[in-house]
């Protein structure tokens, strides 16, 4: 195996560490989410940028690295909706434009073909992995700002209220970006529905 593939599967076994920092409560464990969060992320980034720069793209490659970014935005959205940071609405059209496109992708590869991510796809991913990145941030310093005193409750409170609307403009702003890549994806691949 490879070494983009090696960071690919990487990202998915920090998938429960992830999940387990985030929703088990202890002291700044936001952080610890937001840190393990910010590493997968940036294995995401390097896993292409070396397969395309040494030549190593491979149809695993191809398949495993948008499935790692699913599994890795949809734990971190399910665990806000745990949490109540994320409205569950968005997650379930997220969910439904994933397995969409992940059915597309099943039935071209059962043809022997691989479909790639598009520039759409790319533009959800990146819209989705900064809107978490930016909830997960605004939560640290909630929590960094009751536990250090460093302002009063009150305008806590005021702060908390503001980074909640940030957080769910941020989340329907990706989760429109994702159905509007979903429905291109499924217009540029309509060859493979009618296989389906």
């Amino acid at each position: 195996m490879n070494l983009p593939n090696k960071l690919t599967l990487s990202r998915i076994i920090l998938v429960p560490f992830f999940v387990a920092s985030l929703l088990i409560n202890f002291p700044f464990h936001t952080a610890v989410a937001l840190i393990i969060f910010v590493v997968a992320t940036f294995t995401d980034m390097f896993d292409g940028k070396i397969a395309r720069s040494r030549g190593l793209v491979t149809d695993f490659g191809k398949f495993a690295d948008p499935l790692a970014d699913k599994i890795l935005v949809l734990s971190a959205l399910l665990c806000f909706v745990q949490t109540g940071w994320c409205d569950c609405i968005a997650v379930i059209i997220v969910l439904f434009r994933e397995f969409s496109v992940t059915s597309i992708r099943l039935v071209a590869a059962s043809k022997g073909k691989v479909v790639a991510a598009n520039i759409f796809g790319k533009i959800k991913t990146v819209t989705q992995l900064v809107a978490i990145i930016a909830v997960l941030l605004m939560q640290f310093l909630i929590e960094l700002f009751t536990v250090t005193s460093a302002f009063s409750v009150d305008t806590i409170l005021y702060l908390q209220g503001i980074f909640t609307v940030v957080s769910l403009c941020l989340i329907w702003i990706s989760t429109i970006m994702a159905l509007v890549s979903g429905v291109i994806y499924i217009v540029q691949n309509k060859q493979f529905i009618a296989d389906m």
